[in-house]
């Protein structure tokens, strides 16, 4: 098969034919229908996040936001069937441990992610291995088509989990989303489908306004104003919740301080190299104003279809983000424009 393979950090990515995947015992292989290429594959090409294990070693297959059809089943998967067409989330559960059978199939014991770790190669790729399909892969109803499909990856279902799960964001409450990618942006349309005012904070008038098409009621140029203030004064005093969808300590620490008196923090940024994953915060204003701080890691398996049926019944409408597609040859050049922030909402590869 054809495949888009880093050969080494930092340098770009070889289209060139791999050897197929073969099905584990309880695996599955899918034909890559659609995937989505996101600056979480960034900070992998760019050789980050060794310090949550997330940094797979050269030659290695990116990609952990596929859409695909099953190809291929081992003999003891018992539900998934050749010809479904499933989503795949990235964080892979193993279906045994006590986290994956309390619901948390998210942050399994025995965690795997998809394209991120030795194990797992990821979806840039004209097919994927599915580990322990019954509980990781996830039919889709036919009621969704594949152009929507292609856009609930990662970004998408991250924020779902993180606003409506970790949050846990209700009506007429101020959510305040920093940092408008692909995350932040699925954010702002998410809270919004579940009653919030939305605001929108980035340094970007083309995800501004974005941001504003997908239902933020307000937006701010954190170049010129100072964003804390300015959260405060649209709020009245603060936030109930704060998001940061970026993962530096400027987002993190603004986000933190844009919240009201018992404000909720949901982190989904990672961050990069500069930071390795420690951030400064102001512990004692949590202490306080009794402020909580949530991370947030993928959506399990079993949550996505409380989501699935937002979008089949149009509360959400993931074709919004997608902001254009692309052909397995264009993925390299896409994942480079990431470097200098040059990409608008969910790009995703439809052609193998």
């Amino acid at each position: 098969m054809q495949a888009a393979v880093m050969e080494a950090f930092q340098e770009s990515l070889t289209v060139k034919e791999v050897d197929d995947p073969e099905p584990e015992p309880d695996g599955a292989v899918a034909r890559i229908d659609s995937v989505g290429v996101c600056r979480s594959d960034w900070h992998a090409w760019q050789g980050h996040w060794d310090w949550i294990d997330y940094r797979p070693e050269p030659p290695h297959i990116l990609g952990h936001e596929p859409v695909g059809t099953i190809i291929e089943t081992g003999p003891q998967v018992e539900e998934v069937e050749v010809g479904q067409q499933v989503a795949i989330p990235f964080n892979f559960g193993c279906g045994h441990c006590h986290l994956c059978r309390t619901g948390h199939e998210n942050i399994c014991e025995n965690h795997i992610g998809l394209g991120f770790s030795d194990e797992a190669p990821g979806a840039f790729a004209e097919k994927v291995h599915i580990p322990t399909a019954d509980v990781n892969a996830v039919p889709l109803p036919d009621s969704i088509d594949p152009k929507t499909a292609a856009g609930i990856g990662c970004r998408f279902m991250t924020s779902y989990h993180g606003v409506a799960h970790r949050a846990d964001v209700g009506r007429g409450e101020d959510v305040v989303i920093y940092g408008l990618g692909g995350v932040g942006l699925s954010g702002v349309q998410i809270a919004d489908a579940l009653g919030a005012n939305v605001i929108g904070v980035d340094i970007n008038d083309a995800k501004l306004e974005k941001a504003e098409d997908l239902g933020a009621v307000e937006t701010v140029n954190a170049n010129e104003v100072d964003p804390v203030d300015e959260v405060t004064a649209i709020t009245n005093g603060g936030a109930d919740v704060s998001v940061d969808a970026l993962g530096i300590e400027e987002t993190t620490r603004n986000a933190v301080h844009s919240l009201a008196k018992n404000g909720r923090h949901v982190q989904l940024g990672l961050t990069t190299e500069e930071e390795s994953g420690e951030i400064p915060l102001p512990v004692d204003l949590f202490v306080a104003t009794e402020i909580d701080f949530y991370g947030s890691l993928g959506l399990q398996p079993s949550h996505y279809p409380e989501m699935l049926d937002m979008i089949r019944t149009g509360k959400l409408d993931p074709t919004e983000l997608v902001s254009e597609t692309i052909s397995l040859d264009e993925i390299p050049g896409t994942l480079e424009d990431m470097s200098e922030f040059n990409t608008i909402g969910l790009p995703v590869c439809n052609e193998f």
